[in-house]
């Protein structure tokens, strides 16, 4: 098997052992990009050379961290000091920033390579469309606004990549892509040095190909507990199965996504239940759509006034609150978020984790289209960690996964949960099948 269709963790050990070296690893990843990107597109930067030299290095010296030798990719909204950072908009194509924003540098840190900047939507926000095309079917998105790093974790191009969730940019391309994502506890990994668009919403994440690859990095940014919780037995567990308030949107393949879901975790033991979200949640969509336009109103205001018509009109109608959202409309959706956190923390006295969608169903057909965040926004506003777990394929032949939830701060148990849950619920990826 070529390194580059190693998960992160089996790379992990390959390298620890002796049995691999980074710069084997870097070139076998730099040659899938070579063969397949100019028709996925998911990178804006790879500079080969410089990773192939940060590999060799890493090949001398004793282990830096949990992600020693492996490669990462950065959403181009993410700052790199030996990189450009052009937040995919036309205005910052020459752009170098001074360090590395506090992610990359953690990553670095703890041994990565990082092997480049990966396609987003402008400013991870509104604007211009990444041009990555989904690797499964060129003819669709891979979602959005995290584009590039969840096609090029999806097409094997690269182990590791850092995405970000404002509304649903994060879990939405990991169903689509087929992959694993971790959206941390909101506040738990800085933000210093990404864009912002909500400062009360965004939230870096990153992508895998298992949950031993999340937990791997999960590590590293030294979440409480992370990987010191082992997996518990399946049959022990009280899933709460949740349509969500935004079921009226839900799709044949994401319907069929979650009833095969629950019909496998059933089928293993686990003793299912569900949950239908008290009446309050309903305004939880309405109320981050609300927090997000309000507060990218002032994230975005400073480069409309300096690049004014140059700048795309999305965020000239941010700034100039086009949706005529008012002070007291704010605080209300501030409020019933502050309210919805603690109802659903106090619901976990009932069950031991959340069963929900990911995505309404299959990846839409286009690139501009990257999707409807709905299934996303309402745990986004309650700053709760989500996993995305590879489930299904719809009827066009593209991956449909769900997403697991815990309470805030709950990361690693929810990773340990998702060890347990993820050979049951992902039975069609390779690494669970049983004919692999």
């Amino acid at each position: 098997m070529e390194p580059c269709f190693l998960t992160a963790a089996e790379a992990a050990a390959h390298i620890r052992d002796g049995k691999l070296t980074s710069e084997a690893l870097i070139r076998s990843c730099l040659a899938r990009i070579e063969a397949r990107d100019p028709r996925v597109k998911a990178w804006l930067y790879v500079n080969k050379a410089q990773a192939i030299a940060a590999a060799r290095e890493l090949d001398k010296r004793a282990p830096m961290g949990p992600l020693h030798g492996l490669p990462f990719g950065v959403k181009d909204m993410i700052d790199t000091a030996d990189m450009p950072t052009t937040y995919n908009s036309p205005v910052f194509q020459d752009y170098r920033p001074a360090r590395d924003a506090a992610c990359v540098g953690v990553a670095r840190r703890s041994g990565a390579v990082i092997l480049g900047k990966t396609d987003t939507l402008e400013f991870a926000a509104a604007g211009r469309r990444a041009a990555t095309r989904n690797p499964k079917n060129f003819a669709h998105t891979p979602g959005g606004s995290s584009s590039g790093s969840g096609a090029a974790v999806g097409d094997r191009q690269v182990q590791l990549a850092f995405g970000t969730q404002t509304g649903g940019s994060h879990i939405r391309p990991a169903s689509f892509n087929g992959i694993y994502g971790l959206k941390p506890t909101w506040g738990a990994v800085s933000r210093e040095g990404a864009k912002q668009y909500a400062n009360s919403l965004d939230t870096i994440g990153w992508y895998g190909r298992s949950v031993a690859d999340l937990t791997l990095v999960a590590t590293a940014f030294r979440l409480d507990d992370a990987g010191a919780l082992g997996a518990p037995a399946v049959s022990s567990l009280k899933v709460a199965w949740c349509k969500s308030p935004s079921w009226h949107k839900i799709e044949p393949a994401g319907e069929k996504a979650l009833e095969a879901a629950c019909a496998r975790l059933a089928k293993a033991g686990a003793t299912l239940v569900e949950l239908t979200l008290p009446p309050a949640f309903d305004g939880l969509f309405e109320a981050q759509n609300t927090i997000m336009m309000a507060e990218g109103r002032a994230s975005f205001l400073d480069v409309a006034l300096e690049f004014g018509d140059r700048l795309h009109a999305d965020f000239h109608e941010r700034v100039t609150n086009a949706l005529g959202i008012t002070p007291e409309q704010l605080i209300a959706a501030y409020n019933l978020a502050a309210d919805c956190r603690r109802a659903f923390e106090a619901l976990y006295a009932d069950f031991d984790v959340v069963l929900t969608p990911a995505s309404p169903g299959e990846a839409p057909e286009g690139t501009y289209n990257t999707g409807n965040h709905i299934f996303n926004a309402i745990w986004t506003l309650l700053h709760v960690p989500c996993l995305g777990i590879p489930c299904t394929t719809g009827p066009m032949g593209l991956p449909v996964g769900i997403q697991i939830v815990a309470p805030r701060y709950g990361d690693a148990r929810l990773l340990a949960l998702g060890e347990a849950l993820a050979p049951v619920i992902d039975m069609e990826t390779p690494l669970y099948r049983a004919d692999a």
